[in-house]
């Protein structure tokens, strides 16, 4: 047996193109991104329940959309959040029901509606964002500030190309 006939060295290891390395990085970020959408939904569920035992994730998701858009009319939740006019329909009418959303008339157009958190929506709202703050801080307590400026722009780059 020669001296070549081992196990590859670091020398003979294949060489990676650009396009290799670039779809190993996509293929892990798929996974770690399905890995986190996962783990988003059960946070979501958790959350939802808090603000109200009846509310379902989805609308907990517009509900917090509609508390930093608010007083706003359902027509522009639709081009806002990039949902169709039926799901928001029906999401509007929950949070309704639940009593964590109004509608109110549009002071510039006294035959519009719009469509705000009512008091006690705000309130739940807020305790919940609150609690979601700390969970969320604590994960990042061992992250360095400049790991975490770094997560936060990336994340937002990833968010405007979607």
């Amino acid at each position: 047996m020669g001296e070549n006939d081992g196990p590859e060295t670091a020398a003979h290891q294949p060489e990676y193109t650009e396009q290799d390395r670039r779809e190993a990085a996509a293929t892990t970020i798929e996974r770690e991104l399905s890995v986190l959408f996962a783990r988003a939904r059960s946070f979501s569920m958790t959350f939802a329940a808090q603000v109200h035992p009846e509310l379902d994730s989805a609308c907990y998701a517009l509900l917090l959309r509609l508390s930093d858009i608010e007083p706003v009319r359902a027509a522009e939740v639709v081009d806002k959040t990039g949902l169709d006019k039926s799901t928001v329909s029906r999401q509007i009418a929950r949070l309704e029901e639940l009593s964590l959303i109004e509608r109110v008339l549009d002071p510039t157009d006294g035959r519009a509606r719009l469509v705000q958190l009512t008091e006690a929506g705000r309130e739940r709202l807020n305790k919940v964002r609150a609690e979601r703050g700390i969970r969320l801080r604590a994960r990042f307590e061992s992250w360095s500030t400049a790991e975490i400026s770094a997560f936060g722009r990336l994340l937002g780059k990833l968010n405007a190309d979607l």
